[in-house]
């Protein structure tokens, strides 16, 4: 078996026992057991369980990259193009088993590397969103505001309504989101608005 091929067998083991056991509990036994290889050959390609984990968590971003980026249509309106970045995010984030895992973690057991992890995650979501917002600013279509900031509130006002929203409140549906994001955004961030 190729070098490349059993380091990507490694890595495709230990995503899925980070899936299946989060972070804490995936150790290099499990992983080597899932890659049918021997301990010994992880530590050829990764260090420690942390840099392993290090390694899965770009992949996860470089796809999550790709997909979005798949999504969006520069052709379309800001409003329309962050419906649908977020829409497309916000599902990424809950069927992905890695990140699902890693939330049970952080929420159970509040394990520092698995929040790292996903606060990870989150700056990949926030600075894929901040280039956007600047190239939407750039061409006129919404206001000159931080582009940093915006990109951080528009997240976790999505976050607020598609998750937080619903453990103290009857849940939004997915039009209820989009329609109250878009009449609260584009108040705010329409041209026309600024004085």
């Amino acid at each position: 078996m190729a070098t490349v091929d059993r380091r990507q067998l490694v890595v495709e083991a230990a995503e899925k026992s980070f899936a299946l056991f989060g972070y804490k509990a995936t150790t290099m036994d499990h992983v080597a057991k899932i890659a049918n290889v021997a301990k010994g050959t992880i530590y050829t390609f990764f260090t420690n369980k942390e840099e392993l984990f290090d390694e899965i968590l770009r992949s996860v971003i470089m796809d999550m990259r790709q997909v979005i980026e798949q999504e969006f249509d520069s052709s379309k309106p800001f409003a329309e193009n962050l419906h649908h970045s977020m829409d497309v995010l916000l599902s990424f984030r809950s069927e992905h088993e890695l990140l699902i895992k890693l939330s049970q973690e952080v929420r159970d057991f509040g394990t520092p590397k698995a929040r790292e992890g996903l606060q990870q995650i989150e700056l990949a979501i926030l600075e894929y969103l901040e280039r956007k917002i600047a190239k939407f600013i750039e061409l006129g279509e919404i206001r000159p505001f931080d582009p940093k900031l915006l990109a951080y509130v528009v997240f976790k006002l999505y976050i607020g309504l598609a998750s937080d929203w619903n453990q103290i409140h009857e849940p939004l549906s997915e039009t209820q989101i989009k329609e109250f994001t878009r009449d609260f955004l584009e108040g705010g961030l329409s041209p026309a608005a600024q004085h």
